[in-house]
C-alpha cells in the first residue's frame, strides 16, 4: 500500500470532529504539527543544518499561514544523532528561532531525544478571527494556485543525481504567501497549503467537499506532481475573480486558475512524494 494510502488510512481512523484542515481549529485557536524526518522528508548532505532546521519551521508555519492564521508559539521536539556537535546544535536553534521570530512566533518549549537521525516535530498554536478552512466549495468555484510550481520537484531529482542547486532553491526556502492570504481572505471560499503536491491537495480538497472538476488549463506532471511547494491551493466565486487577482497583483502573488468545482467524481493521479534509504 502506498505511503500517502496509508497516511490517509490512519487519519481517516481518527474520530475528532476538529480534524481536516491544515490546523485543528478551537475557538479562535488553531493546532498544527508536522514532522521534518532525516530520509524521509531530507538528507543531511544535501542542507546545512541552517538549512534544516529553517525548512522544518517553514513547513509547520505554512498551515497557520494557510488558514489565514497568525503564528504565537511553537513547540519543538529534536532526535538528535550522536555524530551531531555543539555546534551543530547551536546552528539548528539559531535557526529555528530565527525563522520562528520573522513570523511573530516564539519557541516555549519542547523536547529532545538521542536518535539514529535527525527528526524534528513541531507544533504552531496559532490565532485567528477568520481562518480559512478547506471545507464550504460551491459548483461553479474557481480553483487556483500560487506561484510557479514544479520547481521542487525537479531540485530533488537533481539532488538524486548527485548534482548541487540554488541556495535559493524552494526545495530549501519555500515562499509563504502571508500577504496575499491575508489580503484575499474576504474572496476566498476554501484553501490549503500544497504540501503533498496540486494533484493530490486538490483531491484532498474535493474529496471532503464531495465535487469533482472540470479543468481549464491543463497541468503537467511535473506541476501536479510536484510536493513540498507549500504555495496555496484557494477557491473563489467567478464574481469574485477581478478582485482575486487584483489581490494577486497588489502582492506580486503569480495565481493560475486552473479549473472549476463540478458535480462529478474526476479526480488527479497521486503520487507519493516522499522517499526513505
Amino acid at each position: 500500500m502506498p505511503i500517502q494510502d496509508k497516511e490517509h488510512y490512519l487519519i481517516n481512523k481518527l474520530t475528532s470532529k476538529h480534524i481536516g484542515d491544515d490546523a485543528a481549529v478551537i475557538g479562535d485557536t488553531l493546532y498544527s504539527m508536522d514532522a521534518f524526518f532525516e530520509d524521509v522528508h531530507f538528507k543531511r548532505d544535501w542542507m546545512s543544518i541552517a538549512q534544516i532546521g529553517r525548512k522544518a519551521m517553514l513547513i509547520n508555519l505554512s498551515d497557520a499561514i494557510a488558514m489565514n492564521a497568525q503564528p504565537k508559539y511553537a513547540l519543538v521536539t529534536v532526535s538528535l544523532p550522536k555524530d551531531l556537535t555543539e555546534a551543530d546544535i547551536d546552528e539548528l536553534t539559531l535557526s529555528l528561532e530565527a525563522t520562528a521570530n520573522e513570523y511573530g512566533c516564539e519557541i516555549i518549549g519542547g523536547d529532545t531525544i538521542g536518535g539514529d537521525k535527525l527528526h524534528l516535530s513541531i507544533t504552531i498554536i496559532s490565532k485567528s478571527k477568520n481562518p480559512l478552512l478547506r471545507t464550504g466549495l460551491k459548483e461553479g468555484d474557481f480553483l487556483a494556485y500560487t506561484g510557479k510550481l514544479g520547481e521542487s520537484k525537479q531540485d530533488l531529482d537533481a539532488l538524486f543525481r548527485g548534482e548541487k542547486i540554488a541556495d535559493n532553491s524552494r526545495f530549501y526556502n519555500p515562499t509563504l504567501r502571508v500577504e496575499f492570504i491575508a489580503k484575499a481572505r474576504s474572496y476566498l471560499r476554501t484553501g490549503m497549503d500544497i504540501s503533498d503536491g496540486l494533484y493530490c491537495d486538490t483531491n484532498k480538497m474535493l474529496d471532503i467537499n464531495k465535487y469533482g472538476f472540470d479543468i481549464l488549463e491543463i497541468i503537467t506532471d511535473g506541476v501536479g506532481l510536484s510536493g513540498e511547494e507549500y504555495e496555496m491551493l484557494v477557491s473563489f466565486a467567478p464574481e469574485n475573480y477581478s478582485e482575486v487577482m487584483e489581490v494577486a497583483e497588489a502582492t506580486n502573488t503569480p495565481l493560475t486558475v486552473f479549473a472549476k468545482v463540478a458535480k462529478n467524481d474526476e479526480r488527479f493521479r497521486c503520487d507519493s512524494h516522499h522517499f526513505s534509504n
